[in-house]
């Protein structure tokens, strides 16, 4: 689908939000993590050396956006 040129509004604000959600590396390793299925909190932050606490607040903002 291509898309509108310039950007609506929306779009670039949509946009711009998932790429701060990408912004960091764990939450970009915890998506990987989930490429293959689901996983628990503390399946995720034993995976990756976290806490489950700094896991469960990236999750939120992975969700949010």
């Amino acid at each position: 689908m291509p898309l509108p040129h310039p950007l609506p509004d929306d779009l670039a604000e949509l946009i711009a939000r998932r790429f701060r959600a990408l912004s960091d590396p764990l939450r970009v390793r915890i998506i990987d993590l989930l490429r293959d299925g689901e996983l628990s909190v503390g399946s995720i932050a034993s995976a990756l050396g976290a806490g489950q606490q700094n896991v469960s607040k990236h999750l939120s903002v992975l969700v949010e956006s």
